[in-house]
């Protein structure tokens, strides 16, 4: 795979999808044997058949061979399909668009490439997958603006999440707050019956404290909010800035690609390089002429 422009990452995972896809190919393979065995060991008892006899039992073995390999045919498209899902799942964490060319899935030789690179692989070892985790494709060529917005994109979800664990616990703590407020108005009631003016202006007290402390957990809840929505306008804002710095930085080598030509036209070697090819141009016009006229004369 080497000449494929794989690394060897990327080569030992190719390699396991090929020793997956051939243990898929010889199960298959051995069911369609074992079809054939069937139809030997059950119909062919007899020493002689009629033409219809064995047009019906080449039908029926037919069938079943013909439905082995729909069944194969469909489930390694729907294999493929869930392969692709994978790699395009991970390039959309890192906002990668990658795109396929279906017309290189039957180029011969590539075909004729990857079924060599099969052969000599399992014929000479039989490797064993060294990276049992799930890895995640790494973005290409990125450095720069784009680079930095990542690694910003991935702090702000970082935090983002630990944002949501703690609104989650204010919420929490929000709805014991409230819990622990209806438990003392129910016992501040049963205090007023019970207990004396005293008893029941500390336990107003008390309830006036679980209010406070409700208010600040709003409050933190309310900040918290704003602070998520300001990063996020933050990232816009740098998303903004950097498509105006990449359209300047474009139209600034548009200009200078103007200067280089104009330059270069004003150079002694494009001078006289034109000058040299409107005296051709004209010698060739003076040529045809008189091919012309000797046409005219004969």
């Amino acid at each position: 795979m080497a000449e494929f422009g794989f690394n060897e990452h990327h080569q030992n995972e190719a390699i396991n999808y090929m020793r997956f896809a051939r243990s898929k190919r010889v199960l298959r393979l051995r069911t369609v044997d074992s079809c054939f065995e069937e139809l030997k060991d059950s119909r062919l008892v007899e020493e002689t058949f009629t033409v219809d006899e064995v047009r019906e039992m080449l039908d029926g073995l037919q069938a079943v061979v013909r439905g082995e390999v729909e069944t194969e045919l469909i489930n390694t498209a729907h294999t493929n399909v869930l392969l692709l899902r994978q790699l395009f799942s991970q390039a959309e964490k890192f906002y990668l668009r990658l795109q396929s060319d279906v017309s290189e899935l039957e180029n011969r030789e590539l075909l004729e490439q990857v079924a060599e690179f099969e052969k000599t692989e399992f014929k000479t070892t039989n490797k064993v997958n060294q990276e049992s985790s799930k890895p995640k494709l790494a973005p290409l060529n990125e450095g720069g603006v784009s680079e930095l917005l990542n690694k910003e994109i991935a702090r702000l979800q970082d935090e983002n999440e630990k944002l949501k664990t703690r609104l989650r616990t204010l919420e929490s703590q929000a709805m014991s707050a409230l819990d622990e407020r209806s438990r003392a108005e129910r016992a501040l009631k049963d205090l007023q019956r019970v207990q004396g003016e005293q008893q029941v202006v500390s336990r107003a007290q008390e309830i006036g404290s679980l209010e406070d402390t409700v208010a600040a957990l709003k409050e933190d809840y309310e900040r918290s909010l704003s602070i998520n929505a300001a990063s996020q306008k933050g990232l816009h804002d740098n998303l903004v800035s950097a498509k105006h710095d990449l359209l300047r930085v474009q139209e600034q080598l548009t200009m200078a690609e103007k200067e280089l030509e104009k330059k270069f036209q004003q150079t002694a070697a494009y001078r006289n390089m034109k000058e040299i090819l409107t005296k051709k141009n004209e010698q060739i016009k003076e040529i045809r002429k008189r091919l012309q006229r000797y046409e005219s004369d004969e």
